[in-house]
């Protein structure tokens, strides 16, 4: 009995392994028989066709924009440094950060009293010198009568002693009349060295009190430098910032306070690469003047400036390969502020034959898909001029002339993948579920 059920058991498990089997090779033939005629019904089966957007090459003159970055800064910038050491008296109420201050404003005074004092004793100084110097002229004055009187009276005594002599001659005079009037001749004429004398030396005493009040006169001047010195102003008129000072804190000599920066001098300092800088001079073209646009994003909007490039850098900073070039902005815009990181868009020279296309058309293997006559894609390599946000300049060849390039590359696409443009109008979707149900009741 146990044998009869085992061999019973066998019968059914073989029995059932052949259905299985049987049924298996009906699946593979009726999925070979769908796949020779077409799909259930005898419908024939489409290759599917991908929809993408498609740009049509088209050349022209291309003018593109380098957008880089770069830093506003001010072209006048004064730093307001202490001239003397001491106590700070008087603080500007404009001088806090951001304030105003007109040219020639007194911005900050330090303690005069020493300086003052040292002033007033110049003064005096001064004063006692010319004194002195008017006091040597009347001397010389004094001793230039004397010695004129002196000369005077030589005369009058030589002219005696001439009588004398001449009367001695005629044997009229006596000796000793003769000799008492040259002797009176030679005291005379002492004397007028004598007054000669005097005179020289107060012409001396003159030159001495001129050069004493010279010496006051250099005194005072570095007097009235150094009072002057106590008080800073402004050399512009501009903004303040950095400001370093209060009212009654001490300061030493050539310690910084502030500094003033003019509002209306700004340009921007804008780093290029080599590859950047020699696009802006190649062949004719000229740096200075080139116009570009001074674009500040924020969440206030887009502020916008128009300026031109102003000058190069003379020298490459340390550790930087390119060129850095200024811009300076066409008119004052108080929205600026030095400081500010902003875009500036540079208009490059011309591109002839040349199409703009999104960056996203270009593969990473530097080429295009372009779409045939059959629909199918095709790979082209093109080169790329310049790269400008999200879109690239490209060279456009003579095979390239009017083709259309698929405007974003997807990874199911390559070549030889039928595609349809999404401009095109769709095949009616009413037809379409129309012939489905058709296929659907004859295979029913």
């Amino acid at each position: 009995m146990r044998f009869l059920l085992r061999s019973l058991g066998g019968l059914f498990i073989t029995a059932v392994t052949i259905g299985l089997l049987f049924l298996a090779a009906f699946q593979i033939w009726a999925a070979l028989e769908q796949a020779r005629t077409g799909g259930p019904g005898g419908r024939p089966m489409q290759e599917q066709a991908f929809t993408v957007q498609l740009v049509t090459l088209t050349p022209a003159t291309v003018h593109p924009v380098m957008q880089v970055f770069g830093t506003v800064e001010s072209r006048r910038r004064l730093e307001l440094r202490a001239g003397a050491s001491g106590r700070i008296t008087f603080l500007s109420p404009d001088l806090h950060e951001g304030g105003l201050v007109a040219a020639g404003q007194r911005l900050v005074q330090t303690d005069p009293s020493a300086a003052q004092a040292a002033l007033d004793t110049g003064l005096a100084a001064q004063a006692e010198a010319q004194a002195a110097l008017e006091d040597a002229r009347r001397d010389v004055l004094i001793a230039t009568d004397d010695l004129a009187a002196a000369r005077i009276q030589a005369e009058l005594r030589r002219a005696a002693f001439d009588r004398q002599r001449s009367l001695a001659d005629r044997g009229l005079g006596t000796s000793t009349d003769r000799e008492t009037a040259e002797l009176a001749a030679s005291g005379a004429e002492q004397a007028v060295l004598s007054r000669q004398s005097a005179l020289a030396n107060a012409q001396s005493a003159v030159s001495t009190a001129e050069l004493a009040v010279r010496r006051n006169q250099i005194d005072l001047t570095e007097a009235r430098r150094t009072l002057d010195l106590t008080e800073v102003r402004a050399s512009f008129a501009g903004r303040v910032t950095d400001v370093a000072v209060v009212e009654g804190g001490l300061v030493s000599q050539n310690e910084q306070l502030a500094q003033i920066l003019d509002p209306d001098a700004l340009e921007v300092q804008i780093p290029l690469s080599l590859q950047q800088y020699s696009r802006l001079v190649v062949g004719d073209a000229v740096l200075v003047g080139t116009p570009v646009r001074i674009v500040l994003d924020g969440s206030a909007g887009r502020i916008a400036v128009d300026a031109h490039l102003d000058r190069a850098a003379a020298s490459v900073a340390e550790g930087a390969a390119g060129r850095t070039v200024f811009a300076r902005l066409d008119q004052p815009d108080p929205r600026l502020r030095p400081g500010d990181f902003v875009t500036v868009e540079i208009d490059e020279p011309p591109l002839a034959n040349a199409a703009v296309i999104p960056a996203a058309a270009v593969g990473a293997d530097g080429a295009v898909l372009v779409v045939g006559a059959d629909d199918r894609l095709g790979a082209y390599p093109v080169s790329v001029l310049r790269r400008q946000g999200d879109d690239v300049v490209i060279a456009v060849s003579a095979e390239l002339v009017g083709a259309r390039i698929v405007a974003e590359r997807a990874p199911q696409l390559g070549t030889g993948i039928l595609v349809r443009d999404a401009a095109a109008p769709q095949p009616d979707q009413g037809a379409s579920q129309q012939a489905l149900r058709q296929g659907a009741q004859a295979d029913g």
